[in-house]
């Protein structure tokens, strides 16, 4: 059996349809179902078990025997979350059982960590192992999750084979229920069918036009396809980067919206709200090489391609 936890959110209810798609439906669920706005993440899956959250680790300490493979992707991944003993609770301690349990029970593990460990780029984006201790997450979910990635490099004792990955800007089908925290494309869409225009965050930087703070955005399909890699290729324990190699500007990320719905582009700016503009990040983008150099083979989708594929073929069919 495959464990996803998560698997009511973004990414790894994706992860589950990709699976499902591969032949899998020996899936363990793991979340907290009791939220109605992320019920069509999962109703429609094929899956051996759901299990609540809170009731899990007890569960895999029983059953632990059953499962082949670990993709533990839940967390409280709110970037304002300003609750340290909830941070600590879901994104440090609970993550800490499942690898404890992982590693008695020789099963391999991929878990989420996050580009937000990188804070403003001071040393780069670069996933070696030397630097994620001097890294300066800006708010403590990112810091919830390099104390984790700092933990897992000093363990002698681990999972056969394990990785962290650090997602970056991730974008793609399944979002629906995300709110604020859902991508620029699914917000653009929602504005362009509402008000015909989009609004970005005006540049609080001098070094960046309004528009064009780079992002490296990375369509969900390909974090799916990169979970599959390294589930079938065992090799290579380690934390690596995951996201598309490339910075685009969300002025691109916007107009290629409006393009993709055969449409001029209206775009205009507001301020970035303060609780998040003393620490917002103007540049981010992915080192791939560690993750290539260890054989995978696929290239990613461009943010043209990524955006058309997304738009076409689900919000508009939403």
């Amino acid at each position: 059996m495959i464990v996803v936890t998560g698997s009511a959110g973004f990414i790894a209810s994706y992860l589950v349809d990709h699976l499902n798609g591969l032949g899998h439906t020996d899936l363990i669920l793991v979340d907290d179902f009791s939220f109605a706005s992320k019920e069509e993440n999962w109703i429609h899956t094929k899956f051996q078990l759901k299990i609540d959250r809170a009731a899990f680790i007890p569960w895999f300490e029983t059953h632990a025997d059953q499962v082949d493979f670990v993709f533990h992707l839940g967390a409280r991944t709110d970037t304002t979350e300003k609750d340290l003993n909830l941070l600590d609770e879901l994104n440090l301690t609970y993550t800490k059982s499942i690898w404890k349990i992982c590693t008695a029970n020789r099963i391999p593990l991929v878990y989420a960590s996050s580009a937000a460990t990188y804070g403003l780029g001071e040393y780069g984006y670069e996933d070696a192992n030397d630097v994620i201790p001097n890294l300066k997450p800006l708010n403590p979910y990112g810091i919830s999750k390099n104390e984790f990635d700092k933990w897992a490099i000093q363990q002698t004792e681990t999972p056969p084979f394990w990785a962290g990955l650090k997602f970056f800007n991730v974008y793609g089908p399944k979002e629906y229920h995300k709110g604020r925290m859902a991508s620029v494309v699914f917000h653009t869409h929602r504005q362009i069918k509402e008000k015909g225009h989009m609004q970005l965050f005006r540049s609080h930087n001098p070094e960046y036009k309004d528009g064009e703070q780079l992002r490296d955005f990375v369509y969900v399909k390909d974090v799916a396809k990169v979970c599959e890699f390294l589930m079938n290729h065992q090799n290579h324990s380690g934390i690596y980067n995951l996201g598309s190699g490339k910075a685009r500007t969300f002025l691109d990320l916007a107009s290629l919206t409006f393009q993709a719905l055969g449409l001029e582009p209206s775009i205009s700016y507001i301020d970035t709200p303060i609780d998040i503009r003393d620490k917002y990040q103007y540049f981010t983008e992915a080192n791939m090489s560690k993750l290539l150099s260890i054989g995978y083979p696929h290239a990613f989708y461009t943010l043209e391609e990524g955006i058309s594929d997304y738009v076409k073929n689900y919000l508009e069919k939403a």
